[in-house]
């Protein structure tokens, strides 16, 4: 009995996820979402990675929570100060912080601020809208 060779397998049916793809998003053609009164965000998912614009309200509380996903947080306007391995620490615009996964963080806005957090893996929380810890009152 002679062994036949089986055919490799395209490249398109060893792929399970889609091509990648460009994308091109102005800020403004996406709708601001309300969490609270005094906290909004946006967000732009690529493959592997997730950019959110995260707008807070001076008095705003991003109550302690943690996650899976490495965080890079930049505020462009405004200032936080989190709470976040036994330190407090205040993040003006202009600066830059790094928040490994599963480190337990809680934030306060010191005024009207605008920050860029960019995730990965992406935030599945907030694309799926089960985040409920940001949507109370304050």
């Amino acid at each position: 009995m002679a062994k036949t060779k089986a055919k490799p397998k395209s490249r398109k049916a060893r792929s399970r996820s889609p091509k990648p793809q460009l994308q091109y998003i102005p800020w403004n053609s996406i709708a601001l979402e309300d969490l609270n009164p005094l906290l909004q965000r946006q967000f732009v998912v690529g493959q592997n990675i997730m950019l959110a614009r995260v707008l807070l309200k001076k008095g705003c509380v991003v109550p302690e929570h943690s996650h899976h996903n490495e965080q890079i947080t930049y505020i462009l306007d405004g200032a936080l100060k989190f709470w976040i391995d036994g330190k407090e620490i205040v993040v003006h615009a202009g600066e830059v912080l790094t928040i490994p996964p599963h480190m337990p963080h809680k934030a306060e806005a010191l005024e009207d601020t605008v920050d860029l957090d960019v995730f990965n893996p992406p935030r599945a929380d907030w694309i799926d809208k089960t985040d409920a810890y940001l949507r109370g009152t304050k």
